[in-house]
């Protein structure tokens, strides 16, 4: 497959778009709450979209019937949102993909859902860690292995595994683009990485084993042993300064 770099102008477009996930998911965090269901988050989203200019890119792809995805506790990814209330002490993981005027931005965010465990914030604690380990690999002459490397070393020295069934990607125009970005190493191996690359990068970290298996609706993918997952997601062009996150929110 070909890689399409990115001009300067085309990473303004993917930021816009990178604007309106990061404010929805900052949106969503101020709404998340016991009785809550992810049914009302994904037309709540949708409609946060809408409302600005911009799709829910996920909604028809291949298929996929919703806005969101929303994968609660040991769903690792790819869960469709439903009528079930949330609980306190649950974790779910919110992704969303955001078109403005052609250009896409891709993010997912886990949020603990009233009262947590020491056990549950360690899990999200050491899920972003390695998200920005990753990320601060995301340079113009490493490799989509220093990348993976970086995110797996940070999981696994806190005893977790990352899930290396699903994998991040080039995003623009198109919500999946080449290359393939794996969050295992090992370094200086895969994709060289250039100037102009608009990469996510999105680890899966679970308590447990990384193995999992999908549902029967096609999509929801839960591990195996029932242990939780957590996720955390940006989309990151590679620049010369160094990586610059476009869906970066506070």
């Amino acid at each position: 497959m070909a890689l399409e770099l990115k001009t300067r102008e085309n990473i303004r477009g993917i930021r816009k778009a990178g604007r309106v996930v990061a404010a929805c998911h900052k949106a969503l965090s101020n709404r998340l709450a016991p009785g809550v269901t992810t049914h009302e988050i994904d037309r709540f989203v949708e409609r946060f979209m809408l409302d600005r200019g911009a799709t829910p890119a996920q909604k028809g792809y291949k298929g996929y019937p919703f806005a969101t995805c929303a994968s609660v506790n040991d769903v690792v990814c790819h869960g469709f949102p439903d009528s079930e209330p949330l609980e306190s002490g649950d974790i779910v993981t919110i992704d969303m993909v955001a078109d403005m005027n052609g250009w896409k931005a891709d993010s997912a965010w886990t949020y603990i859902i009233g009262k947590s465990t020491p056990a549950t914030d360690k899990l999200l604690r050491v899920a972003q860690q390695s998200l920005m380990e990753g990320i601060r690999k995301a340079l113009p002459g490493n490799y989509i292995g220093d990348i993976g490397y970086a995110v797996q070393r940070r999981a696994e020295r806190e005893g977790y595994n990352v899930v290396s069934m699903f994998v991040g990607h080039g995003i623009g125009r198109n919500m999946h683009e080449y290359p393939e970005v794996t969050h295992y190493g090992p370094p200086g191996q895969g994709v060289k990485l250039e100037e102009g690359m608009v990469i996510t990068i999105e680890p899966i970290v679970t308590t447990g084993r990384s193995e999992v298996y999908i549902a029967r609706d096609g999509w929801t993918a839960r591990t195996v042993d029932g242990s939780w997952a957590a996720q955390f997601e940006h989309t990151v062009a590679i620049t010369k300064d160094g990586p610059i996150i476009l869906t970066r929110w506070e």
